[in-house]
């Protein structure tokens, strides 16, 4: 019976070594799998170095994470034992489910006493996780000293001059579509019978669309690519533009500015982000800022065509009564030139290689930084020049596949994908106030909004201050008739700008006439007649007419304020609406003579910007125009006529210009490649916010103070420049 005990014992013992050995035998293969896996992966993308040292066989893998990235236990740390807890009464044809490789027991095994051991297999991803993160980071690092040193090789030439003007021409189309509903308005409101209110909804439906498109094509931009997110963006700007000059009705001339701005949005932030990524260092700054000057270019076209087409009235057509197609939706479809100009021009240009190498796509990327070597050598000269490179350092990247197999339908595809996508951007998004870029986002978020509420605020308050003034002006100039008495007398003339009060009229005719700005207040119409008659701005208050016909005339009873009419009629009234403005066609020249002059102010801005930023610095550029234009704030108060509204709008432009250059070349500079649009994206979707705020504070003070524009205005440039050098200076730093 002792000889059977020690046998059955010996053989227990011998069993679980043998299972322990096992145990052992499937970790080592699952070692050895997957480190052959990782020096494959090595060497099919070329890396230069070795991320990982080889390790030792008899190296001690006790809570040490592997290479690939996975948590394992050594079961030899029992070895002195013979046998452990977890193999005991394990069967060997049991199952060995996913994370038994990675020492991580089943949920339904663990024991009360291997809980610390759970949870701390699961601190461990999360440090992996972080450590994935390091080297990305370094990654990162690695590849903007390389990216730097292959720009030098690759020169600056005619690949960036031709990309400068390709994108010089989608900033264009940012630049015009701020000045079209602007200029279309005093047309528009006739055809559209516009009140006030829809009026000012115009007006900052645009600023809307362009807030929600600015930080929806920022995001997509840094995962689909900077090139194609400008095609979507710039085509959907050009199709509703394009629509937005045939529709009639008002929510649907509405609609399509909303979307036409939300396809222009992503205008400035990718097209910065994009022309930054082929820029060397010392060029940077420069020629940024030279590429800011398309924006002016793109007010002074609108400015110009509004100016040659606008005042045509001749330049029209109709269908019947329910289609007009008058000048100022053809000037609205010439505004739509340069962004189809720009999708023409950008099918012939390469997706951003920064954009690629930030993705893994080594080949791709060498291959556009190759072209634009081989163009730039053979424009100076040197086509028997060859580009060296051979390995540019690519950014370690998570696997973000997901399989859903061939029967799964194309929609729900289709929906998958977008879900992934938004999330991705999403993600990506929120790390913009990660703590590593909390503080500066923070800053660059208050330094935005200073800008672009004083500036936004006074470029449109400048013009409501001109007209107001043209308005005080012309009333100056009316005319009183008191108690005069007219009898059998016709008019035939245009009547404006008087106010005739106790009058009375006899017999009198009103023909083929044009009546502006007309008051008749308690006055007597007693068997007169009024035929063709076309008013604005004219108003009947407290009068009588007696038998009195209207025959073809806009004189509708709301123009008849408190009167009565005794036997009088009105037939085939015209159809129109209540224009509360003095309309005409030099008040049309003057606004667009205004709006060009101040946009051509900003050049010498411009010039002194482009030359200077490299050189001072762009903190210093920044905050120095900043605080100029603060000054210049105080000096509207002593604007008190319409020369000195547009001497002033034309220096507070030339001066603020070179703040927005800075601004812009530093918010490229700030941020990461795989972050940068995004980041450019929300600011400037912010500046937008901002504008909206400060045009509706700024324009109901217009006619009432001066005083409180000036304060609103010159504070928030003042706080603008004092954060402005609390940022980190840029220059000469290589492109993150």
């Amino acid at each position: 019976m002792e000889d059977d005990g020690r046998y059955r014992d010996n053989r227990s013992d011998f069993i679980r070594g043998a299972k322990d050995i096992a145990k052992v035998a499937k970790k080592q293969v699952g070692k050895k799998v997957g480190r052959g896996v990782d020096k494959m992966t090595d060497e099919y993308t070329k890396r230069s170095y070795r991320r990982f040292e080889e390790e030792d066989d008899d190296e001690d893998y006790a809570g040490a994470p592997s290479n690939d990235g996975y948590y394992r236990r050594d079961s030899r740390a029992n070895d002195d034992e013979a046998h452990s807890d977890s193999t005991e009464g394990h069967d060997e044809d049991d199952e060995i489910y996913e994370g038994e490789y990675q020492g991580i027991p089943r949920a339904d095994s663990v024991k009360p006493g291997e809980a610390d051991d759970v949870a701390a297999a699961r601190a461990q991803q999360f440090r992996d996780h972080a450590a994935y993160e390091a080297e990305r980071r370094k990654d990162q690092e690695e590849l903007a000293q390389q990216y730097e040193t292959i720009l030098q090789e690759c020169g600056h030439g005619r690949f960036q001059w031709t990309l400068y003007f390709v994108l010089g021409l989608a900033l264009m189309a940012d630049g015009v579509e701020i000045f079209v509903v602007g200029f279309v308005l005093p047309s528009a409101e006739k055809d559209m019978c516009l009140s006030e209110p829809n009026k000012g909804m115009l007006g900052l439906i645009v600023y809307l669309g362009m807030m929600v498109g600015a930080f929806v094509w920022g995001g997509l931009a840094d995962r689909i690519g900077r090139r194609q997110t400008l095609l979507i963006s710039l085509s959907i700007n050009s199709v509703f533009a394009f629509f937005s000059s045939f529709v009639q009705g008002y929510s649907s001339f509405l609609l399509c500015r909303l979307l036409s701005g939300v396809g222009i949005g992503g205008s400035i932030p990718i097209v910065f982000s994009y022309y930054s990524e082929f820029l060397a260092q010392e060029k940077r700054g420069e020629h940024l800022s030279w590429l800011c000057m398309f924006w002016m270019i793109g007010g002074i076209y609108a400015s110009a065509m509004a100016w040659a087409i606008i005042p045509h009235y001749g330049w029209s057509f109709q269908m019947g009564s329910a289609y007009q197609f008058h000048s100022w939706r053809v000037f609205v479809l010439v505004c739509a030139f340069p962004s189809v100009a720009a999708i023409s021009a950008l099918t012939t240009m390469p997706e951003s290689p920064r954009f690629f190498l930030e993705n893994g796509k080594h080949d791709e990327a060498w291959m556009i930084l190759k072209q634009v070597h081989d163009t730039n050598m053979r424009a100076k000269g040197y086509p028997e020049r060859v580009f060296s490179v051979t390995t540019i350092k690519t950014v370690k990247q998570m696997d973000e596949l997901v399989d859903m197999g061939d029967a799964t339908a194309w929609h729900q595809k289709w929906r998958t994908k977008l879900a992934t996508l938004f999330h991705q951007v999403w993600s990506n998004f929120l790390t913009v106030f990660s703590p590593e870029y909390r503080r500066t986002t923070y800053m660059m978020m208050a330094v935005w909004f200073s800008m672009s509420f004083s500036y936004y605020g006074l470029t449109v308050w400048f013009p409501d201050m001109i007209k107001y003034l043209q308005r005080q002006e012309y009333a100056s100039r009316t005319k009183v008739f008191v108690k005069e008495r007219v009898e059998h007398v016709t008019f035939n003339f245009t009547l404006e700008n008087q106010v005739h009060r106790q009058g009375e009229y006899f017999n009198d005719k009103f023909m083929n006439l044009k009546m502006k700005s007309m008051v008749f207040e308690d006055s007597l119409f007693e068997e007169c007649y009024f035929e063709d008659i076309t008013s604005s701005n004219t108003f009947f208050k407290n009068c009588t007419f007696i038998a009195t016909l209207f025959y073809n005339t806009d004189l509708f009873k709301y123009r008849l304020v408190n009167s009565k009419l005794i036997n009088s009629t009105f037939l085939h009234n015209k159809e129109g609406c209540l224009l509360s403005d003095v309309s005409d066609d030099n008040n049309a020249y003057m606004v667009y003579f205004v709006s060009f002059l101040g946009t051509l102010a900003v050049l010498p801005g411009n010039i002194i910007s482009a030359l200077l930023m490299d050189k001072i610095g762009r903190l210093r550029m920044l905050a120095g125009s900043s605080v100029i234009s603060c000054i210049s704030c105080f000096f509207l108060s002593f604007g008190n006529s319409e020369s000195a509204m547009i001497a002033l709008l034309c220096l507070f432009g030339g001066i603020s210009i070179a703040s927005w250059n800075a601004l812009d070349v530093l918010t490229v500079e700030l941020y990461p490649s795989d972050k940068r649009t995004t980041a450019f994206g929300f600011l400037n979707a912010l500046c937008k916010l901002a504008a909206v705020l400060g045009i509706s504070i700024f324009t109901s003070f217009v006619g009432i103070t001066k005083a409180v524009p000036i304060l609103f205005a010159s504070g928030a440039l003042a706080t603008g420049s004092f954060l402005a050098l609390k940022l980190p200076e840029t220059r000469g730093q290589v492109l993150q």
